[in-house]
C-alpha cells in the first residue's frame, strides 16, 4: 500500500475542522473540512410544515445537497442550468436527511421545518460523509438558539449523528478514503452512525471483489473508531460557538482541541 495523504495510519481520519456560526445569517452553520474537503452547512428554520404534516403538532427535517461548479477541478454544471438535479445529487440528499431525521424528536420541534443545506466547496472524496457531520453541528446550533430565542421549550436531539468513509484498497481495510483511495477502491463504503454507537445506514459496494463478512466486520470497527472521533469534534465545535475564530479541530492522530 502507498503512503496515504498526511501520512495516516489505516485507522486515521484526515486532519477535521468544524467552523462553527460561518454562516452568521444562518439559524445555525458549520464550515467542516476533512482533508481537502471543505463543506459549508446550513440549518434554516421556517415557522411551517409540509402540507402533509400540517395540523399534527409536529415537525419536520430536510436536506438539500450541491457541489459547487469548481469543487471538482473540472467545472461541474448547476443543477438549475441543466434544469434537473442529477440522480447522485437526489441520493446524497436524500441521505442526510434520513441520518439527520433519525435523531430528532418532531414532537419537541413543534410545526416548524428546518432545512439542511449542504454545499461542497472543495471535493477530495467523503462529502456525503462530511455533509451529515457537519450538519448535525448546524442543527444543533440551530435548535439551540430557537430555545434560546423561547421558541422550542426544549431541544428536539435526541442523540447526535455522524458519518465517515471506508473501504478496501489493495487488500487493506482503511478509514476515511480521499479521492485518489475511492477511485480504486475494491469496496467503497459509507457508514452512519450515532454517537452512541448505532448503525443509521451503511452503504457499501464490492467493485470487483465480493465483500467477505469478515472484512465488513472490519470495516464497521474502523467507522465505530472514526465515529467516535468525529464525535468529539462535533462536540468541541458546538461548545465553542458562542467564541467567533476559534474552529475546533481533529488531528489524524487523534487530539482534540478547541
Amino acid at each position: 500500500m502507498s503512503e496515504r495523504s498526511y501520512a495516516r495510519g489505516v485507522a486515521d481520519l484526515r486532519p477535521v475542522a468544524i467552523e462553527p456560526g460561518f454562516v452568521r445569517t444562518a439559524t445555525g452553520s458549520a464550515l467542516i473540512s476533512m482533508g481537502e474537503t471543505r463543506v459549508i452547512c446550513t440549518a434554516s428554520a421556517q415557522e411551517s410544515v409540509p402540507r402533509w404534516m400540517a395540523g399534527r403538532g409536529s415537525g419536520w427535517v430536510t436536506a438539500e445537497y450541491g457541489m459547487l461548479p469548481a469543487s471538482t477541478g473540472d467545472r461541474k454544471q448547476r443543477d438549475a442550468t441543466r434544469g434537473r438535479q442529477d440522480g447522485r445529487t437526489v441520493e446524497i440528499q436524500r441521505l442526510i436527511g434520513r441520518s439527520l431525521r433519525g435523531v430528532v424528536d418532531f414532537g419537541a420541534l413543534g410545526e416548524r421545518t428546518l432545512y439542511l443545506d449542504c454545499d461542497v466547496l472543495q471535493a477530495d472524496g467523503g462529502t456525503r460523509c462530511a455533509s451529515i457531520t457537519g450538519a448535525f453541528v448546524a442543527l444543533s446550533l440551530a435548535c439551540e438558539r430557537l430555545r434560546a430565542e423561547g421558541l422550542l421549550e426544549r431541544s428536539p436531539l435526541n442523540g447526535s449523528v455522524a458519518a465517515v468513509s471506508c473501504g478496501i484498497v489493495g487488500g487493506t481495510a482503511l478509514l476515511d478514503l480521499d479521492y485518489s483511495e475511492d477511485s480504486t477502491a475494491e469496496v467503497d463504503a459509507n457508514v452512519v452512525m450515532t454517537g452512541e454507537g448505532g448503525l443509521v445506514e451503511v452503504q457499501a459496494t464490492a467493485e470487483r471483489t465480493p465483500l467477505s463478512r469478515a472484512h465488513l466486520d472490519d470495516l464497521l470497527a474502523l467507522a465505530a473508531g472514526g465515529i467516535e472521533q468525529l464525535r468529539a469534534a462535533q462536540e468541541a465545535a458546538i461548545a465553542t460557538a458562542g467564541e467567533p475564530g476559534r474552529p475546533a479541530e481533529q488531528g489524524h492522530a487523534g487530539a482534540v482541541s478547541a
